[in-house]
């Protein structure tokens, strides 16, 4: 399973590859918001650091909007895959630009025939956002694992992007159902490597080699 880091954030960034576990990035515009630069700047800088794909998502919803501002994207880096919401004139958007051979990875998907239509349209990645459904009481994972299901009936090469993962499990689940890649916020990435045994047994050898040295 590949690791996508949900974040604009340079430093959270930097971190993350030190540990080996970066292979893609995934921004928004409430992420890079959140960073008060230039957006520009901050996708240039991410381009920079990160050899992998690099989402950056449009902001206009018709189209030609669309298919304009992805192409302007796409033209900072060749590793940037554009973010396309799912409507109908973002699938309008996905299908002329994959005949360009830009990368798109279709966002805001909270259903299995979004997701088959985003493949169909000729999506890169498709984005199901697991926690937004969790948050309706709806299991955001039986999504995941329908998508996997049909890519699987009819080979597409769409690839999967866990998306709005809000812990460890959501990414658990999704490695068992075969999701080709989560995409995780730093602090849920953390966690990933955090057990309470691990804590309690290297406290242990510790306080024996302490021990041993008296």
């Amino acid at each position: 399973m590949k690791f996508f880091l949900d974040t604009a954030n340079v430093a959270e960034i930097r971190e993350a590859m030190s540990m080996g576990m970066v292979d893609g990035i995934t921004t928004n515009p409430t992420l890079i918001a959140k960073e008060e630069r230039e957006f520009r700047e901050i996708i240039e800088d991410i381009c920079a650091i990160v050899d992998g794909p690099i989402s950056a998502e449009v902001i206009r919803t018709d189209a030609d909007g669309m298919i304009q501002e992805a192409r302007e994207l796409a033209g900072i880096h060749e590793n940037i895959v554009v973010k396309i919401p799912m409507l109908v004139d973002g699938l309008k958007a996905v299908r002329q630009l994959t005949a360009e051979g830009i990368k798109t990875n279709v966002t805001l998907i909270f259903s299995a025939l979004q997701a088959l239509m985003a493949a169909k349209a000729g999506a890169t990645f498709v984005s199901p956002f697991v926690g937004r459904l969790d948050d309706l009481s709806q299991d955001g994972l039986v999504l995941v694992e329908q998508i996997v299901e049909i890519y699987s009936n009819y080979a597409f090469d769409t690839e999967i992007i866990v998306a709005s993962v809000r812990n460890p499990l959501h990414v658990l689940d999704s490695a068992l159902m075969g999701a080709d890649i989560a995409t995780i916020p730093f602090g849920v990435l953390k966690k990933l490597a955090a057990h309470p045994m691990t804590d309690k047994g290297l406290k242990a050898f510790l306080d024996d080699w302490d021990k041993a040295k008296k």
